[in-house]
């Protein structure tokens, strides 16, 4: 059949091991069952409905039973995602704790409901991997407890959370750029706002062009150092009046460490672009979330599992397939991931 949907039943027969020793009892390594009467097909094409396709667990549920004339109980793909997620929570956390040991991070946070409590979901990504945590609440325990051992760049907007990890720095320019751009707009009579917004402007259009040239290169952005450090002295010595102008040159004072990180580093970014676009990935899908935090996190691990397949080029197919399939299988990631690698963008 090489169209369609058909319902597939298969008897296996294997063998069962005793020990002399202890008694226990025992399964070859080989075999890629479990106690369930439900085979891997069934559950990728149900995961593949609800998280791929975004379609209610309730609604799968109901076209499994007349698809396949089957008498599953509503919940059933509920607790396929349940059984995923712990098949999938070792290559969980290897990718997480691969991520926290990369040279570079990038982060940010979106608000999710869940019956109707809110929560958020972190999101930690590079260039090759992409990391989705979820939290009860958006307080900064969550990034600073994930990367307190990180020694690389963190890439990040002004959100004060991500200030207490002690790490190097990068703060998103284009969220500094358009805060001022609204700024401008809010005030479009103040001329001390303009001249500083102007200044600015003038300091980082170079930057953008080195970068543009020859890339995230500290050998060809480091000559911008220079312009930095009088820009930093003309304003220190400039007596502002305006309220608004007063506001962005503390502004620019507190995050002077943290907002040209990127010239003296190879291969970091000055905008946070990476981390949104995941977060983007993420917000098409969260509302296909309910239930309790056992499936909340269920979701979280299959489909950060899923976005680094993605990234990293494995089949969508060969993903979902070995959701459904033993432990051992969940080590498909790791291995595509550290092959296949590349730089490509999320």
């Amino acid at each position: 059949m090489r169209h369609g949907i058909k319902r597939w039943i298969i008897l296996y027969l294997f063998h069962r091991y005793k020990c002399q020793d202890c008694g226990a009892t025992f399964s070859p390594e080989t075999m890629s069952w479990t106690r369930s009467k439900f085979g891997p097909g069934i559950v990728a094409y149900s995961l593949y409905q609800n998280i791929g396709l975004r379609l209610p667990q309730e609604s799968v549920d109901r076209s499994l039973n007349k698809l396949f004339d089957l008498r599953l109980r509503i919940g059933t793909t509920n607790r396929f995602k349940a059984k995923a997620a712990e098949t999938y929570k070792e290559t969980y956390d290897a990718l997480i704790k691969r991520l926290c040991n990369s040279q570079l991070i990038h982060a940010d946070e979106t608000k999710i409901s869940v019956a109707g409590k809110d929560g958020f979901v972190w999101v930690f990504a590079n260039m090759e991997e992409v990391a989705y945590v979820y939290s009860e609440t958006r307080q900064g325990s969550t990034p600073q407890s994930l990367l307190k051992d990180f020694t690389g760049v963190l890439v990040s907007d002004f959100y004060s959370a991500y200030d207490g990890i002690p790490c190097p720095q990068q703060k998103c320019l284009i969220h500094l750029i358009r805060d001022l751009n609204d700024e401008v707009l809010k005030y479009p009579y103040d001329e001390e706002l303009k001249r500083l917004v102007k200044s600015f402007a003038d300091l980082v259009k170079p930057m953008v062009e080195t970068v543009d040239r020859y890339g995230l290169k500290s050998h060809f952005l480091r000559k911008h150092l220079g312009p930095v450090d009088r820009f930093y002295k003309r304003l220190s010595c400039t007596d502002l009046q305006s309220e608004s102008a007063r506001t962005f040159k503390e502004r620019f004072k507190k995050n002077r460490a943290k907002l040209f990180t990127f010239l003296a580093h190879d291969g970091v970014p000055w905008n946070n672009n990476n981390a949104e676009h995941a977060v983007k990935a993420f917000a098409m899908v969260r509302r296909t979330i309910g239930g309790g935090s056992l499936q909340k996190m269920a979701f979280v691990i299959i489909w950060f599992c899923l976005a680094s397949a993605r990234h990293a080029d494995t089949r969508k197919w060969t993903f979902w397939t070995s959701c459904g399939r033993a432990r051992k299988t969940s080590k498909l990631l790791l291995t595509r991931s550290a092959d296949d690698r590349d730089t490509k963008s999320i």
